[in-house]
């Protein structure tokens, strides 16, 4: 079982810098994700796009923006659950709940800060019949350990960041990788197109557009799928696994059978005070939520979760008051046993 005082659902922006927050109030947290990295929407989407809005950054790309907010709150040891999406609650007595992921895994924690962004995001998968049959056995959504695929043949379909980007790491991992796009034309970064270019000419990659796969074949897992090319004759392509990323589609999923208060697929919370939901303890912050005015920004999702953790400390620690410090005076101690601060002033007599 993990413990934790505040459980985190939502392993993006928002959720990574209430960890930050917590650790500033001495509070431990613990992040449940469905996807296999940190970052969310940043990471999985566009981690290569910049974000113009950020304060204090003219320009940052969406995947630096995690690897700085992993680094910020890396000194208050987070732990994480990640590849697993939470099902259920209970109220185990007034001071914890148990939260259960869809494989088991249970949570024990005094506070739940839903910041899941615009949902549970699942991948969008192919349309042809036999999909399931292959779910896990060759077919995957995502590459969650790339040495998994040490040594073996590997089709990657799609056109954006993600089908370019992991076309371009798995060319050193497996032993062949082939690129199949319905277009000739990628949207992607161009750094990452000019890679698959590169990799193309050196006979590192195989790309073949534009083309679709129609099916997969294989005798109770992926041994080939079926390619149709514009103008030309289906014709099958062995391969180990097949690797469609066609994108995410969010869906607030389980946690809306929580019993929460839920508004156009948002979450209902108190924004005149800390962000909680209806029921007492939960709280949802960020793109997931809703309130009279709401803004799906970023910067927002900042705020929320600065207040949200002022509120949980007042809930674990009833009666004891809290004196807001500004961190160039307090200073920040981690967990690790780190401490930034200011230099410190010297009182010096100037002759």
């Amino acid at each position: 079982m993990i413990t934790t005082d505040i459980l985190i659902i939502g392993a993006g922006p928002t959720g990574l810098f209430a960890v930050f927050e917590a650790g500033l109030l001495k509070m431990k947290c613990h992040i449940i994700d469905a996807l296999p990295q940190p970052g969310g929407q940043l990471a999985e989407l566009y981690p290569k796009k910049p974000i113009f809005d950020i304060p204090g950054y003219p320009s940052v790309n969406a995947g630096e923006l995690v690897d700085n907010l992993m680094e910020q709150i890396k000194q208050f040891q987070p732990g994480f659950t990640l590849g697993e999406t939470a099902v259920s609650y209970t109220k185990v007595d007034d001071e914890w709940f148990e939260v259960i992921t869809n494989k088991g895994t249970v949570h024990r924690c005094k506070a739940i800060a839903i910041a899941g962004g615009l949902g549970t995001f699942e991948p969008r998968k192919p349309t042809f019949d036999n999909v399931a049959d292959y779910e896990e056995k060759g077919l995957e959504y995502f590459v969650k350990e790339p040495e998994h695929f040490r040594n073996k043949k590997v089709v990657i379909a799609g056109g954006g960041d993600s089908a370019l980007d992991w076309s371009v790491f798995l060319s050193n991992v497996a032993s062949e990788v082939t690129l199949i796009h319905r277009r000739n034309e990628f949207r992607g970064a161009l750094d990452s197109v000019e890679k698959v270019q590169d990799l193309k000419n050196e006979g590192k990659i195989k790309l073949i557009t534009p083309a679709e796969v129609t099916g997969i074949k294989g005798d109770g897992k992926v041994e080939a799928i079926t390619v149709e090319i514009e103008g030309q004759e289906a014709y099958d392509i062995e391969t180990d696994y097949f690797i469609p990323l066609f994108g995410l589609t969010p869906k607030l999923g389980e946690i809306g059978n929580w019993g929460l208060n839920i508004e156009k697929n948002a979450i209902v919370v108190n924004n005149a005070l800390d962000y909680q939901t209806n029921i007492d303890g939960i709280y949802a912050i960020g793109d997931i939520n809703t309130y009279p005015g709401k803004l799906k920004l970023i910067l927002c999702g900042f705020h929320e979760a600065t207040l949200m953790c002022q509120s949980v400390y007042n809930r674990l620690n009833p009666g004891k008051k809290f004196v807001l410090k500004y961190t160039t005076v307090s200073g920040v101690d981690g967990f690790d046993g780190s401490r930034k601060e200011a230099e410190k002033a010297v009182v010096k007599k100037i002759d």
